[in-house]
């Protein structure tokens, strides 16, 4: 075995990504003339340091889970999802047609409503691309990156021409009915006496989010259909030997991806804002797939990535809201840790697999 243990690529490998990452970050910020020690307790207080800004990271993390989760499960098997944008967009017409239909009494009668919206619609989006790749051999990455830009037209054209109240100038839905409005974390822990911010906009669909990850580990892992996507992903030749349909599985495993990206609307468009708006998905469906490779596609990693690319988008605003760091800096930074985690993971791979190749020759000698 010339591999390194498995802790130590779930965690050695991110871990020296991330330092790598935070040191160039370190010089960047030095570069231009700011102290990068003041700008991560700035970041860390930001976004750690209180209720307000844990509710904000929560946020984030809620929507990048949803997304990171979408890419693992098509990852697992063989395919490249970059669709997770158009399909959340898609999620999103399906929460607000859910729950702009019916006068909801109460959110948890609305709640499992918006789901099966958001999850049904995101799936149909994932469709075609699926059926496209698994029946013609059409690339999955080109399909579903194209599907993104198509989607952004329909919700544009739905939003002006169908779903925009009568009188409105704003591309947007009318405000949900009071009983689609998702209860926040300040709702959720008040009974029991603990307080949180009543401005954060984080609310229960982080609970959704979190089942959404023992599910997928339950499905990949405990499951015969989990099998089979994880069989398909590592060779398509042995899981048809093996008499895996590989159509059907294909197909399959980007409907629940398509499902889950969809999913993430009722955190952003049924928990945030109320209403469905132009551009409510601000690229968190590409922030997935980072999140999914640095969490090296299992539902742990990708919930502990998505803490950490919340932390980076609360306390990046923090940054750029209180320092003469310009926004488009934090973006930088963020994309130095995707590039690290992501792009460049090898780099750190291969020296540490070498690494205890040789510290297992050492013992053996």
């Amino acid at each position: 075995m010339d591999r390194m243990p498995p802790w130590a690529d779930a965690v050695l490998v991110p871990l020296i990504s991330l330092l790598l990452a935070a040191v160039l970050s370190a010089l960047v910020i030095l570069g231009i003339g700011e102290d990068p020690v003041a700008a991560v307790k700035l970041m860390v207080t930001g976004a750690l340091g209180s209720s307000y800004g844990w509710g904000y990271t929560l946020y984030y993390a809620t929507n990048f889970l949803f997304t990171g989760l979408a890419f693992a499960v098509a990852s697992h098997a063989g395919l490249f999802n970059i669709g997770a944008e158009g399909q959340a967009m898609i999620g999103g017409l399906g929460v607000a047609l859910v729950c702009l239909a019916i006068p909801w009494p109460h959110w948890a009668l609305a709640l499992p409503a918006a789901i099966a919206g958001a999850a049904v619609f995101g799936a149909l989006w994932a469709l075609i691309p699926a059926w496209l790749q698994a029946r013609r051999g059409s690339h999955i990455v080109i399909t579903t990156i194209m599907f993104n830009f198509i989607a952004a037209a329909v919700l544009n054209y739905m939003l002006v021409n169908i779903l925009r109240p009568t009188g409105s100038m704003d591309p947007a839905t009318a405000k949900f009915p009071e009983g689609a409005h998702l209860p926040t974390l300040h709702d959720l822990l008040a009974p029991f006496g603990i307080g949180f911010s009543k401005a954060a906009p984080a609310n229960v669909s982080l609970l959704v989010a979190v089942t959404a990850c023992v599910l997928v580990w339950v499905l990949i892992w405990r499951t015969r259909l989990g099998f089979e996507i994880r069989a398909l992903g590592q060779s398509e030749g042995a899981s048809r030997y093996a008499g895996i349909p590989p159509v059907k599985t294909v197909v399959v495993a980007m409907l629940i991806s398509g499902g889950l990206a969809g999913c993430m609307a009722i955190n952003n468009v049924m928990g945030e804002a109320e209403r469905l708006i132009l551009n409510a998905t601000e690229g968190a469906g590409f922030i997935g797939i980072a999140v999914a490779l640095m969490g090296r596609n299992h539902p742990a990693g990708v919930f502990l990535a998505a803490i950490l690319f919340g932390f980076l988008y609360q306390g990046g605003a923090e940054l750029a809201l209180w320092t003469s760091i310009p926004r488009e800096l934090i973006v930088v930074i963020q994309a130095l840790v995707i590039l690290f985690t992501g792009a460049l993971d090898n780099m750190v791979r291969m020296p540490l697999e070498r690494l205890f190749l040789a510290l297992r020759k050492g013992r053996r000698a």
